[in-house]
């Protein structure tokens, strides 16, 4: 096994796409059909030179991610969209095409869930069990995974900290689930409002989806891992699921290959968005961990209570969230009240320099015309028929394959 890598020396990023039938419109559980075209057979997990591609637990959804841990973001965008332009040709004969935003605005998750049928399907089948996956929380998101590495216990506090403080503002950088059934739900991140509670069977899973505040292997393992395993007992007889699995976290320490994975961006419209958003959230990680807005005993005083209550509101209003927390804002040299706007606006100003220029043209759209939620709703306006709603994510489909942004 290799050596860890330290901290930034890597970097690992997974998007999520939806199947969508181009004539209905519908999600289509076709996944292990693409992937048997692309391989001669099927293959759940398969590699395509930087870029791997697998199934997911619903059949409609398919997770294209770095093949191994990667230097740089600055070409992943051109490296996930050339993927994705593969997939689309692959796609064509089948009358299919990939969707990305974290929902499908028309999905009817009782009647169009399937999940998937063929490898690892043990585990999703005890899921469904426990969980009932048929509901939107499960079977109808999409998410962009960071993966970040770090070398031992000293470089996993800095990093745990860092990313504990700004999980409550992503999505005010990446809501992209306003429409739920055809209807506007009057969440930005319904997503993450979804997430929040679909495992409340077993609550210890989820916590308050900000992680604890623990700072070592050990503390986690005593604080968060033991917890989920004598939790699951009753349920998993057969002892097949693994506590990295189970932990559901905003952010989860992945000790089997030492790297933390920030589960709470949501997808956007192109890989042009979703890489730029990355690039943005690892500089001001990187700046929170080198103490260039606070200390690290600063980052380490906040209890996961007082952050879920930032990221809630988050959830629901997105960039125009408005911050009250004169504290939490001092973290980043602001003052209260601002906008989780105001917050990215200031970071990104600040960690602008760092970033590569190809960056700049999709973080400064959103800063300037809001999160793709915020953009989806303005271009849904107040028709909310089916076809007007297919009509704007047909555009969302165009910008996909162009890589581009979209702009109502």
């Amino acid at each position: 096994m290799k050596k860890p890598y330290h901290l930034f020396d890597v970097y690992g990023i997974e998007l999520e796409y939806m199947l969508v039938n181009k004539k209905t419109f519908k999600v289509a559980p076709q996944v292990d059909e693409l992937l048997t075209k692309k391989a001669g057979k099927l293959k759940a997990d398969l590699e395509n030179g930087d870029i791997a591609w697998s199934n997911e637990l619903v059949a409609h959804v398919i997770e294209l991610k770095t093949n191994g841990p990667k230097k740089s973001t600055d070409d992943l965008a051109a490296k996930f969209h050339a993927n994705i332009l593969e997939i689309d040709t692959l796609l064509k004969p089948l009358n299919l095409q990939l969707l990305g935003s974290a929902s499908h605005p028309l999905m009817n998750p009782d009647a169009d869930t399937q999940l998937w049928k063929h490898s690892y399907s043990e585990v999703y089948a005890l899921y469904n069990t426990i969980f009932n996956c048929k509901g939107h929380g499960w079977s109808n998101v999409q998410s962009t995974h960071i993966n970040l590495p770090f070398y031992n216990d000293k470089e996993f506090e800095k990093l745990h900290a860092a990313i504990r403080i700004i999980l409550p503002l992503l999505p005010g950088l990446s809501a992209s689930s306003p429409i739920l059934e055809g209807k506007i739900t009057g969440f930005k991140d319904t997503r993450l409002e979804f997430y929040k509670t679909n495992q409340k069977e077993i609550p210890e899973l989820t916590g308050l989806v900000i992680p604890e505040r623990v700072f070592s292997k050990l503390d986690y393992h005593a604080t968060i891992f033991e917890p989920i395993k004598k939790a699951i007992t009753p349920y998993d007889k057969d002892k097949i699921l693994d506590q990295h699995f189970l932990n559901s976290r905003g952010a989860i320490a992945r000790f089997d290959r030492n790297a933390i994975e920030i589960r709470l961006v949501d997808i956007q419209e192109s890989p042009k968005a979703d890489i730029a958003i990355c690039a943005l959230i690892i500089e001001v990680l990187k700046a929170l961990v080198k103490k260039e807005f606070c200390s690290l005993k600063e980052q380490k005083s906040w209890t996961k209570e007082d952050l879920f209550l930032i990221l809630n509101d988050a959830i629901k209003h997105a960039e125009y969230s408005k911050i009250e927390n004169e504290a939490y804002l001092k973290l980043f040299g602001l003052k209260a009240p601002a906008t989780i706007h105001d917050v990215w606006n200031h970071l990104y100003q600040t960690v602008k320099p760092k970033l590569h220029a190809s960056h700049y043209e999709a973080i400064e759209l959103i800063l300037d015309e809001g999160t793709l939620a915020t953009r989806i709703l303005k271009a849904v306006g107040d028709d909310t028929s089916k076809k007007h709603i297919i009509t704007v994510y047909r555009e969302l489909q165009a910008c996909l394959i162009t890589n581009t942004m979209f702009k109502p």
